[in-house]
């Protein structure tokens, strides 16, 4: 299998589908308070880079990407379509999210995700991720009591 990641600098058409897949994936299960994602415009901040994955014939399997921050970088927006499940897409592109995060010399590379995104947490755990409390943006989303 040809699995070939590259940087996307601009929401082309594909990549506005995939978004779109995985935001309507993420929106069944969770209250609209508990939506955290990047807007499509945030995703191409200068503090983010985001990747996609494509197979054979450059068709678009996942996307990925990491955002810095002040101290530590994040896994932002995580996504593979069902097609191309279990063909190591989210591995290549995890692998890729780390290796960025090495390089640019953060201390920590964390990721928020939905209690109901099992396979995702499966996978993250298998890379040494561990559970946590809210960190960085989510602590000012938390309701206030």
């Amino acid at each position: 299998m040809e699995l070939k990641l590259e940087t996307v600098t601009t929401a082309t058409k594909d990549f506005r589908a995939l978004v779109e897949d995985l935001d309507l994936a993420l929106s069944g299960p969770y209250a609209d308070d508990q939506h955290h994602a990047l807007s499509l415009d945030e995703l191409f901040a200068p503090n983010v880079t985001m990747f996609v994955a494509k197979l054979e014939g450059g068709v678009m399997a996942g996307c990925g990407g990491i955002a810095l921050y002040d101290g530590y970088a994040e896994v932002k927006r995580m996504y593979t379509s069902p097609a191309a499940r279990g063909r190591g897409v989210a591995k290549a592109l995890l692998t890729r999210i780390e290796d960025c995060a090495r390089v640019s010399g953060a201390s920590w590379l964390r990721l928020e995700t939905g209690i109901y995104q099992t396979e995702a947490m499966a996978l993250y755990e298998r890379f040494g991720f561990t559970r946590c409390e809210p960190f960085g943006l989510y602590l000012e989303k938390l309701p206030h009591t």
